[in-house]
C-alpha cells in the first residue's frame, strides 16, 4: 500500500531488509535454537520429512484449537497464548485494546535501545497502557530472531511488512500477519481476538467505537455547521507538502465521519487510492475555500526518546507556517483555524485506542475558542 513521504519514513526509517544470505543464516539459527529449547525443556517438538515445513511443533493437546485467517493464509492457534510477541504499534494497539499484555515488542522506528523497562516513557501513545516490562525484539523491518527466541513466544503477531520473515517466525510459534490497510482494521481486531480468546470483547469494542463516533458527531455538529470545509496537509519537511485527501486513513476518514468536507485543488486527479499527492506552496491560495487547515507532521530524525515526541514532530512545521507569507494569507490563518497534529497518531493507530485518542485531540484543538 503506497504511503505519503512522512509515513514512509515511519515504516522504513534507518532499516533495510536483510539480504538473502542473512535470511538463510537466521533460518538455520531459528531451527537450531528451537532444537536446543526443545531439548532443555523436554517439549514434544519433532522433525518431519515435509520439505516445506521442516520443523513442526506437536502440541501436547489439541483442545481449544481454532484456525485463523490472515494475510499469509491460515494458522492454527491452540490453548490460551501467554507469551505474545508483537511487531508494530498498530498491532500492539489492537492487543492492548483487548486487555492483553505482550511479552516482546518491535517498534516501527528504532528510537529506543534496550528493553522496554519503562514503557510509559519509551512507547509513544500506548506505553501508559503497558503494565509490564517488554523484551525489545528489534524493529518491524529488522526483527531480532535471537531476541524473539529468547522470549519463547506461543504467538507472534505482525503485519504484511513481515512477510519475508513469516517462514522463520512460523517455526518458532503460531504466527499471524495482519493487514495494515485501515479498511481491514475490524478484520484484524477479530483475528487477534480469536487468537487470544477475546472474540466477544472485540465485538464490544467495535460497538463502543461506533458509539463514540456517533457521540462525537453531535459534539462537533455546531463547528461542522459553521466551519465545514477542511484542508488536510502532511509533511516531513516544510518544502515537501502532501495533500491529505479522503484516502488518508483514519486521519481523514474520522473527520468525514464527523461531517467535515475535505477540500482538494480543482481538477486534481485522485484516482489512485492512498497514493500521496505532492502540492506546492504556490497552490495553497487555490484552497482558500477551506475554513480550517490541519497539518499532520512527522519528524523522526534525532529522536532518542519519546518525552518530546509531539513537539519534535511539529515544532519545525509550526514555525515554517508562521513565517511563510503564502500560508499566512489563507483565511484559515487569519481566523486562527490552523491546527497541527502528529500524523503518527492517526496513521499509526487506526483501531479503537487510536480513534479515541484522535477524537480527543480533534476536540481539544478544533473546539477550543479561537
Amino acid at each position: 500500500m503506497a504511503r505519503g513521504d512522512w509515513e514512509s519514513r515511519i515504516f522504513t526509517h534507518e532499516v533495510e531488509m536483510r539480504t538473502k544470505n542473512q535470511f538463510i543464516k537466521l533460518l538455520v539459527l531459528a531451527v537450531l535454537t528451537a532444537f536446543v529449547v526443545a531439548a532443555c525443556n523436554g517439549t514434544a517438538n519433532k522433525l518431519t520429512a515435509d520439505d516445506d515445513n521442516p520443523l513442526i511443533r506437536s502440541s501436547a493437546t489439541s483442545a481449544n484449537c481454532r484456525t485463523i485467517e490472515h494475510q499469509m493464509g491460515e494458522t492454527e492457534v491452540c490453548g490460551q497464548p501467554q507469551r505474545i510477541v508483537v511487531l508494530g504499534p498498530s498491532v500492539l494497539e489492537l492487543l492492548l485494546a483487548l486487555d492483553v499484555q505482550p511479552t516482546g515488542f518491535a517498534d516501527q522506528v528504532t528510537w529506543h535501545r534496550g528493553n522496554y523497562d519503562n514503557p510509559g516513557q519509551q512507547i509513544p501513545y500506548l506505553g501508559s497502557r503497558v503494565t509490564s516490562q517488554l523484551k525489545n525484539v528489534g524493529s518491524v523491518s529488522e526483527p531480532s530472531i535471537e531476541a524473539i527466541l529468547s522470549v519463547q513466544p506461543d504467538l507472534i503477531l505482525g503485519t504484511q511488512y513481515n512477510a519475508n520473515q513469516y517462514k522463520v517466525f512460523s517455526k518458532i510459534a503460531p504466527t499471524l500477519l495482519l493487514s495494515r490497510n485501515d479498511n481491514d482494521i475490524e478484520k484484524s481486531l477479530r483475528a487477534i481476538a480469536k487468537a487470544v480468546g477475546k472474540s466477544d470483547q472485540a465485538e464490544q469494542l467495535l460497538t463502543k467505537t461506533q458509539q463514540q463516533i456517533a457521540s462525537a458527531r453531535e459534539t462537533f455538529a455546531r463547528t461542522v455547521a459553521t466551519h465545514r470545509k477542511v484542508l488536510l496537509l502532511s509533511a516531513v519537511k516544510w518544502e515537501e507538502l502532501y495533500l491529505g485527501d479522503s484516502n488518508f486513513g483514519l486521519c481523514s476518514s474520522l473527520l468525514e465521519a464527523l461531517g467535515f468536507q475535505l477540500v482538494t485543488p480543482p481538477g486534481l486527479n485522485l484516482s489512485k487510492p492512498d497514493t500521496p499527492v505532492p502540492i506546492s506552496l504556490e497552490i495553497l491560495p487555490q484552497l482558500n475555500a477551506a475554513d480550517s487547515v490541519i497539518m499532520f507532521g512527522g519528524n523522526f530524525s534525532e529522536l532518542n526518546n519519546t518525552n518530546n515526541f509531539e513537539a519534535h514532530q511539529l515544532s519545525h512545521l509550526k514555525q515554517a507556517w508562521a513565517n511563510n507569507a503564502i500560508a499566512q494569507s489563507l483565511n484559515a490563518s487569519k481566523t486562527g483555524r490552523v491546527y497541527f497534529i502528529a500524523g503518527y497518531l492517526c496513521r499509526g493507530f487506526p483501531g479503537p485506542i487510536g480513534t479515541e485518542l484522535y477524537l480527543e485531540e480533534l476536540e481539544k484543538q478544533l473546539l477550543s475558542p479561537s
